[in-house]
This record gives structure tokens, sequence and C-alpha cells, in this order.
């Protein structure tokens, strides 16, 4: 990111990378204020949640739902932690692979899940979608869609 814009003809170019970081970070701080402002855990426990209610049967091993979410599988553990603990989900160890653990979503998780979705949906469409018309929203998420492929592509090489 730079603090300042290139320049293009008199007016500033503007920064769109900065633009979205900055975004993204005030639109996840106002949905944790207001799950907070509604009893409701934080935004992460909301992703975690997801990430194992979409996947099959609502259940995923540790590093499907550490990619899918794209978060640090040390950080993960310590969510899974917690939502275990909370009986929000359940892990279980694979009999053919004794290493590889799955993470299941429970009743009691999909139900707080949905609760704060939403707050998490009321949120995004007031703040964020209210901002674009529907062609615009559908050039935004093709454009996000095509960075997220070049990334998935660039991490792949160089595996």
């Amino acid at each position: 990111m730079s603090d300042t814009a290139p320049e293009t003809g008199s007016a500033p170019a503007p920064d769109l990378w900065f633009s979205f970081v900055r975004t993204h970070r005030l639109m996840i701080r106002e949905i944790e204020r207001r799950l907070a402002a509604a009893n409701l855990p934080v935004y992460a426990w909301y992703d975690v949640l997801w990430g194992l209610e979409s996947g099959q049967d609502g259940s995923r091993r540790m590093h499907e739902l550490a990619d899918a979410l794209a978060i640090e599988r040390y950080n993960l553990t310590r969510l899974v932690d917690k939502l275990e603990a909370d009986g929000l989900v359940t892990r279980t160890r694979s009999m053919e692979d004794g290493r590889a653990a799955f993470v299941s979503i429970t009743e009691d998780g999909k139900l707080l899940r949905k609760k704060m979705w939403t707050v998490y949906q009321a949120t995004v469409a007031d703040l964020f979608l209210a901002q674009f018309d529907g062609g615009a929203q559908q050039d935004f998420s093709a454009a996000l869609a095509r960075a997220g492929e070049a990334a998935r592509g660039a991490a792949q090489n160089k595996a």
C-alpha cells in the first residue's frame, strides 16, 4: 500500500488496494460492534461456523477449514478449542489417519451461526452492498474472484 496514490492528469488516482483493505477492516469492526451489541460472539466464530456448515455434512478436516477460511492453522486451532468448549463444534480423529482431525458443527453451532448471520447480513447490506448498483456488484464480485484465483494460482505455483 502506498501512502500517496499515483497521479493521472491533475487528480490523483484512487488507491484501490488501500481502499479495499481499509473498507474491509472498517466493515469487520462494525460487524464486531453490532455482534457485541446483540450479545453475540466475535466475527471469527461466525467465520468458522460458516466454514463448517458449508462443508459436506457440516464437517471439514482442519487443514481444509483453514484453506477455506484463508486462516493460519494455529489461529484456527485456538478458535476451534473455544468453539468446542462451548459445545458449538465437535472434533474427531480420522480412522484412516490418526493425525488428521475433523471438525463438525453441532446443532447449537448452527443456531448460533444463524443468529449471528442476521446481524452480519444486515450490516453488509446496509453499509456495503447499498453502495453498489446491481451491475457494479457483479463487476466487483467478478474482479475479486479473479484476484483470489490469481493469488491461489501464485501460491500453488510456488509449492
